[in-house]
């Protein structure tokens, strides 16, 4: 454990940003998991308008920092490519 006053504090803001990151990569899986979930029903309509809020999602945690801005474009990416072959 840390020994000094600031450390201490360092300490306690960083257990608050890791349970702040946590909750949002959470939500970026779930949101996620529906695009997947909607490509798999091959549901054209709904998965267009789920990566729509799974872009969204993305680009504001990589504002955020929460994760890197290239990680966001990949995933956003990867979806989008699942997304237009199902409409093909």
């Amino acid at each position: 454990m840390a020994n000094h006053k600031s450390a201490i504090k360092r300490h306690k803001q960083s257990l608050v940003r890791k349970e702040r990151n946590k909750t949002v990569k959470s939500s970026l899986k779930s949101v996620t998991k529906k695009v997947e979930a909607a490509i798999a029903e091959k549901n054209t309509e709904e998965a267009v308008s789920t990566l729509k809020t799974a872009a969204v999602a993305l680009d504001k945690a990589a504002s955020k920092g929460v994760i890197h801005k290239n990680t966001a474009s990949r995933n956003k990416s990867r979806l989008t490519k699942k997304v237009n072959a199902l409409s093909t």
